[in-house]
C-alpha cells in the first residue's frame, strides 16, 4: 500500500468515527438529555432507549464491531496462513478502528444510563479503550519494520546512516556551519533524568532546539529549497532513531506490562457482553428480525 493508499485508509476509518458520532449526537441530543423520567413521555424514546430500534441496532453493531476488531487481529497474529493477508500494521489500524467504533455506539445504546453486571462490561470496555490509547501510544514508540515485527536494538542502529558522511559529501557547506550543526546534532542532553516523563518532555524540546538550530545555519547558508528539505529531514531522522534507541529496552519492557493490564479487561469485558446477549435473548429481545 502506498503512503497517498495508507492516508485515504487511516482517513476513511476515522471520517467514519467522527460521522457517526456526530449523527448519533445530532439525532439523540434532546433525548439523551433529558431525565430519565423523562425520556419516556419524548417521541424518540421507542427509538433510542436500550431496547429500542436505533438502540438496540447500536448495541448489537458496537458489540459486533469489537468481536469482530479482537477475534481478526488476533487470529491475524498468531495464525501464519494468515500472514499473507495485508501487513499486521494494517491489521491493527483495522482494529484499532473497530474497537474505537464499537464503544462509541455501545455507549449510546445505553443511552448513558447502566447498571449491575452490564456497568462492570462498560466500564471494562472503558478502561479497555483508554489503555489501548496508552498500548498504541508505546507501539509507535518501538521501531518496527514495514511487516510490523519489532527491530532489535541492532537493527535499529543500522537504520543510522553515516550523517556526518552524507552532509558533508553532499551539501555545499562551509567548514563552520558543517562544524555548527554536527555539534548540535551530537549536543543532546537529558538522557540521565530518572523520571520518564520528565525525560520525554527535555528531550522533546532538546530535540526543538537543535531543529532551530539548524535551520538558522541552512538559511545563513542560502541552501535550495529542496536540499534544504532533505537535510533538515536527515537531521530529524537521526534525532528520531536516537531517541528510539535510547528508549527501545524501557518501551519493550512496558508494552510487555501493557499487555498484563490491557487482556483482563478485554476478557471481563467480553464475558459480560456474551452473558448480557445472552439474557438478552432469554427474555425475548428481538430487534428487527
Amino acid at each position: 500500500m502506498s503512503v497517498k493508499a495508507h492516508r485515504i485508509y487511516i482517513g476513511i476509518f476515522v471520517s467514519i468515527v467522527f460521522v457517526t458520532l456526530i449523527l448519533l449526537i445530532n439525532k439523540g441530543y434532546p433525548y439523551y438529555n433529558s431525565g430519565i423520567e423523562e425520556r419516556v413521555f419524548l417521541s424518540d424514546h421507542n427509538m433510542l432507549k436500550p431496547s429500542g430500534t436505533i438502540g438496540h441496532g447500536l448495541g448489537i453493531i458496537g458489540s459486533l464491531s469489537i468481536i469482530i476488531g479482537i477475534s481478526t487481529y488476533m487470529a491475524r497474529k498468531r495464525f501464519r496462513s494468515l500472514s499473507r493477508l495485508g501487513l499486521l500494521k494494517y491489521w491493527l489500524e483495522f482494529h484499532i478502528f473497530l474497537c474505537t467504533l464499537g464503544p462509541v455506539l455501545i455507549l449510546f445504546h445505553t443511552s448513558f444510563k447502566f447498571g449491575g453486571l452490564v456497568a462492570v462490561s462498560f466500564w471494562s470496555m472503558v478502561a479497555v479503550f483508554l489503555s489501548g490509547i496508552i498500548g498504541r501510544f508505546i507501539y509507535i514508540q518501538i521501531p518496527r519494520s514495514i511487516e510490523g515485527r519489532a527491530l532489535s536494538l541492532n537493527e535499529v542502529r543500522e537504520m543510522r546512516g553515516d550523517l556526518a558522511g552524507i552532509i558533508k559529501n553532499s551539501y555545499n557547506l562551509d567548514k563552520e556551519s558543517y562544524g555548527t550543526i554536527m555539534k548540535s546534532v551530537n549536543s543532546r542532553v537529558g538522557l540521565y533524568y530518572n523520571n520518564p516523563i520528565i525525560r520525554y518532555i527535555r528531550n522533546h524540546s532538546e530535540d526543538l532546539r537543535i531543529i532551530r538550530s539548524v535551520r538558522e545555519v541552512l538559511r545563513r547558508n542560502k541552501i535550495p529549497k529542496g536540499e534544504y528539505k532533505n537535510l533538515l529531514a536527515l537531521v530529524k531522522q537521526d534525532l528520531t532513531l536516537n531517541r528510539r534507541i535510547e528508549r527501545l529496552d524501557a518501551m519493550q519492557n512496558l508494552f510487555k506490562y501493557w499487555h498484563v493490564v490491557h487482556l483482563p479487561f478485554a476478557i471481563v469485558m467480553l464475558i459480560i457482553m456474551v452473558i448480557h446477549v445472552g439474557v438478552t435473548i432469554l427474555f425475548g429481545y428481538r430487534w428487527i428480525f
